[in-house]
């Protein structure tokens, strides 16, 4: 009996042994809005952390004074993870550039908390540096997608029907395999 108390013992003392312990990197960052007055609520902002060779993000949502805390998405193999910031969004239509609302991730001067390079900004109306507005975004629609276009088979207007395009909204293109 003794034998086995002792193999068990020794079996959990090196199974225990090679439990890799994994540390993780916390990201203490803010969210600073540039056209707010000094009492403004910035809760509920949500930023996304999204590091180098890592499928998870990590999200965070600010307190009152913007202030954030997260724990990086990292595998066990980097020691040093390479890793940006986003602001997403927040319960009010926010504004911000790209280069604003992206930072990268560094570690903090003699701490073991990580922080963002640059800070994270934003505004609660539209800057006019920025191009806002349903015109903007439909410029880059219509630049990112090609138009919609349907066919109308003239059909008499007496007839009473609907354009042929609310019938057959596309033409199919048959082929010979």
């Amino acid at each position: 009996m003794e034998k086995y108390q002792l193999l068990i013992a020794l079996f959990l003392t090196v199974a225990l042994a090679k439990v890799e312990l994994s540390t993780s990197h916390v990201l203490k960052g803010s969210v600073t809005c540039l056209d707010c007055n000094t009492h403004y609520d910035l809760s509920g902002i949500q930023v996304l952390v999204k590091c180098a060779n890592v499928k998870k993000l990590a999200a965070a949502y600010t307190e009152e004074d913007g202030s954030f805390e997260t724990e990086l998405p990292s595998d066990s193999s980097s020691a040093s993870p390479k890793c940006l910031a986003r602001i997403m969004g927040g319960p009010n239509q926010l504004y911000s550039s790209r280069k604003n609302s992206v930072s990268l991730i560094v570690k903090a001067n003699e701490s073991e908390y990580y922080t963002t390079h640059k800070s994270l900004n934003l505004y609660t109306s539209c800057p006019l540096a920025l191009k806002c507005g349903a015109g903007a975004a439909a410029a880059a629609t219509n630049k990112d997608f090609g138009a919609s276009k349907t066919v109308d088979l003239p059909l008499p207007s007496e007839w009473g029907l609907a354009p042929t395009s609310y019938y057959f909204p596309y033409l199919p293109i048959i082929g010979i395999p």
